[in-house]
């Protein structure tokens, strides 16, 4: 009996020893924190956080990957409460919300598809090769739908999902389970980096839009009579508006689809309209302003590119100022054009909405004088974007005198040949770049060289063929030292305060080992321009970590927005296709304005600065049309002149004055309102 006792007693010990060890082995420590947080979390599980479930957003904010905020579904009270657990203070973000991007469902095809199997857009994309009506549309199964953890979507009429904005969270569950990629998640903050993409629903005046506006949509506001919605619409795209419905060349119009008919829909007349409500209305429609993120930016140029730039840049969150060298802001608008074209009220009245936004203005600061990039940076702005447009030429001319070089370590080459030619002698450096030019870069390359040069090189995008210099020219500028670089570009510029120090040259004929770094200390453009640059400071991994200010001379390095939709290339400053600045131009300036603002924001939030990869250019083939029906024809909507006689007495009085409002619900009416190869097929127009 002892015996088996003490057995019993040694099995037990044995085993609570071994359950100890076990313990101790495969104990799992639980911070109460996390604890504490996912009993303040809903439990929805939507994984609109971006983590697994509630466990995984507590594990995440407890440990602080993710902000206190996280959770898409809690109120502002559980948001601080959780702050509260973390002892942190709650940054404000941008909300999001689902919206789909189809045009026409399944209803309006012409030829339907009946897909056996289980009813579920992800399984009909795997059947027989997927859907065949449109090769990018909403298949209309209502996956989307049923995943919604919020009941914030529903089938409309025509099979495509309907969004409620008063329940839908952000989550992207929807995004998530479209296996077309049709219902997305939106902001503002998206909505003003929007480049339109081979694998979005697309109508051709959008593509065709240097802006980049969203056509479609505002003319739809414009037709249900809401006005000042399609200004905002616009505004996401162009602040300039109201000055663009005047003299904008109308790339879209020459897109759309109505020309196959008989007159392409009047897309100017009615931006020109609406934005004429907005003048009359007294108040500046304004896109609204992401969560401020404390980051500082400098724009320089107060023309439409700049001031677009600045605009967008602050409806990001960040805080701008523009520096002008004029006494006004507004570039060649404001002195290129006449008063009956174009008149100040109205160029005024788009700049006032600009700096209503919030945007600091400086004028009479001239770039190289009483601003310098080195000491903007010095001051504390995280990026400058430089933006001085066609008019680089005419204001050097002004400060021949003066002696001052606006970008650190670069000048226009004509400049420099005409200070020559004057018997200004120049001061090369000692190692030159020139960046195109043809004939005239060989010449100043020779007058660097006799001005004590050690190193010139020569850059062209062109193979040596294509630039084509005669063989004798060629062989006498290398027996003097001069380097000819063909089949490259300029990628990067580096150095401190005043100076170029390295310059990044890509060899576009080579695959690998493209990138050389060459010393040089002087830059030299034979574009008639300075490249739109964006300088931002050089810092090293130390000052990165401890976010400290930087040092005087500051060392900086500059980044090139991303190419638009215009460029025929993506590598390198002044990129063949994209705009130079005159007054035709004033569009593209304007985009070109938008996506350097977006490339600022970009490195600003340390994304990469780079267009999405199926951007649609000028040169993509798109999916479109050639044959439009059943579409009657209907007359396009002319807006009203003033008579010849009164022209005459006032010629400063605008010549053209828009449409009426019955006049431009009518024209409205006559959009198709198109996607990528659908359209509104309608028999006529019902005019009121």
């Amino acid at each position: 009996m002892i015996a088996a006792l003490l057995a019993i007693g040694g099995i037990g010990l044995v085993a609570g020893l071994g359950l100890a060890i076990a313990s101790k082995i495969f104990y799992v420590y639980i911070d109460p924190k996390i604890l504490e947080i996912e009993e303040l979390l809903p439990g929805a599980n939507c994984g609109g956080c971006g983590y697994p479930g509630c466990s995984g957003s507590a594990q995440a904010i407890a440990t602080g990957k993710a902000p206190p905020n996280a959770c898409v579904v809690c109120t502002p009270e559980v948001h601080a409460a959780i702050a509260a657990v973390m002892g942190v203070e709650i940054v404000e973000r941008e909300p999001d919300i689902a919206r789909p991007g189809c045009t026409y469902g399944l209803e309006k095809a012409d030829l339907k598809y009946i897909y056996d199997g289980y009813n579920d857009c992800r399984a009909a994309m795997l059947l027989n090769g997927g859907s065949k009506i449109c090769p990018i549309g909403c298949i209309g199964l209502g996956t989307c739908v049923r995943a919604c953890p919020f009941g914030a979507l529903s089938m409309g009429p025509d099979h495509l999902p309907v969004v409620d904005e008063d329940l839908c969270t952000g989550c992207g569950t929807c995004e998530r389970v479209c296996p077309r990629h049709i219902i997305t998640l939106t902001s503002n903050t998206r909505r003003i980096q929007r480049e339109y993409t081979t694998d979005q629903c697309t109508a051709p005046c959008q593509r065709n839009c240097p802006a980049g506006i969203d056509i479609p949509a505002y003319i739809r506001e414009i037709s249900n009579g809401n006005y000042l919605e399609a200004v905002r619409i616009i505004k996401e795209s162009n602040p300039f508006p109201s000055v663009c419905g005047r003299i904008c060349v109308e790339p879209c119009e020459e897109a759309c689809r109505r020309n196959l008919v008989d007159e392409p829909v009047g897309i100017n007349s009615l931006k020109r309209f609406a934005t004429d409500q907005e003048m009359a209305s007294g108040q500046h429609v304004q896109v609204p302003r992401a969560p401020e993120t404390q980051c500082r930016a400098a724009v320089i140029g107060g023309g439409a590119e700049g001031l677009t730039a600045a605009y967008a840049l602050n409806r990001l969150g960040h805080d701008v100022t523009v520096y002008e060298a004029a006494d006004h802001l507004g570039g060649i608008l404001h002195l290129g054009l006449p008063e009956s074209r174009l008149p100040r009220k109205v160029l005024d009245w788009d700049i006032e909405g600009i700096l209503e936004a919030g945007i600091e203005a400086q004028t009479g600061k001239k770039l190289g004088k009483d601003i310098s990039v080195d000491a903007l940076l010095a001051e504390g702005f995280r990026a400058v974007f430089v933006a001085t447009g066609g008019w680089d030429t005419l204001v050097r001319e002004k400060q021949r005198d003066e002696d001052v070089r606006p970008l650190p370590g670069v000048q226009i080459l004509v400049d420099f040949l005409l200070d020559y030619r004057r018997g200004k002698k120049p001061q090369p450096g000692k190692q030159v770049m020139i960046l195109g030019g043809g004939n005239a870069a060989i010449q100043a390359a020779e007058i660097c060289m006799n001005e004590g040069a050690k190193a010139v090189y020569l850059v062209f995008r062109g193979t040596e063929q294509e630039v084509s210099f005669p063989e004798n020219v060629m062989k006498s500028a290398k027996e003097k030292g001069i380097q000819f670089l063909f089949q490259s570009t300029v990628m990067k510029m580096m150095g401190t305060g005043t100076a170029v120090q390295r310059v990044t040259i890509e060899h576009l004929d080579r695959q690998e080992d493209s990138l050389e770094e060459i010393s040089v200390d002087l830059l030299l453009t034979g574009a008639g321009r300075f490249p739109e640059l964006i300088y931002v400071p050089q810092a090293s991994e130390k000052e990165a970590e401890e976010e400290a200010a930087p040092r005087t001379p500051v060392s900086w390095e500059t980044l090139t927005p991303y190419p638009g939709p215009f460029a025929r290339e993506d590598k390198g400053i002044f990129r063949p296709g994209e705009a130079t600045a005159d007054y035709r131009a004033v569009v593209e300036a304007i985009g070109s304005g938008r996506r350097a603002a977006s490339s600022v924001h970009r490195f600003l939030t340390g994304e990469p600065v780079e267009a999405p990869p199926n951007m649609i250019r000028k040169f993509t083939e798109v999916l479109s049309l050639n044959e439009l029906e059943p579409v009657k024809p209907f007359p396009r909507q002319k807006m009203a002149e003033i008579p010849e006689s009164e022209r005459i007495n006032d010629p400063s009085r605008e010549i053209i004055l828009g449409l009426s409002e019955e006049q431009a619900l009518n024209e409205s009416r006559r959009c198709l309102q198109c996607g990528l190869i659908c359209y509104r097929r309608v028999e006529g127009v019902q005019y009121q």
